[in-house]
């Protein structure tokens, strides 16, 4: 899986539980700032260094840290395109099109395609989408 994982909430956890639910070994590509500039209230961002943290200490509660390597995301689709070795990947409902996408890159190659796990996007006790942009418009 891969995200920004910004302000860690309840949908990112989601994300995280469902992977450590399906996987013995989970890779996290972490956006670096090549692709988040162009994020809405992009100067709220917690850095790199802060989410990276954030995700450990919150899979050190629900598993073996050791199961999960945390990698450098640089572009949207991540090493799933360049090494057959994957399995699966773990995305929202918003990321669907992208994982569609991998598997259409790896296909061209030979790869077989990625097993796709959609969690369904999680809502607060409003019924509004939890979400991270929304998180860092309400810091200004």
């Amino acid at each position: 899986m891969g995200g920004t994982f910004d302000h860690l909430h309840e949908g990112h956890k989601s994300l995280i539980k469902t992977a450590v639910s399906f996987s013995n070994n989970i890779v996290i590509g972490l956006t670096t700032k090549k692709l988040l500039k162009n994020k809405k209230a992009a100067s709220k961002l917690e850095n790199y260094k802060t989410r990276k943290r954030n995700l450990e200490e919150f899979i050190k509660t629900i598993a073996d840290i050791n199961r999960v390597q945390i990698i450098e995301l640089n572009d949207i689709y991540g090493p799933p395109i360049n090494d057959p070795v994957y399995d699966g990947i773990v995305v929202s409902q918003e990321t669907y099109k992208v994982a569609i996408e991998i598997n259409e890159i790896r296909e061209n190659k030979g790869f077989k395609p990625l097993i796709i796990i959609v969690i369904p996007i999680i809502k607060d006790k409003n019924n509004k989408k939890i979400s991270s942009t929304v998180i860092r418009k309400k810091l200004f």
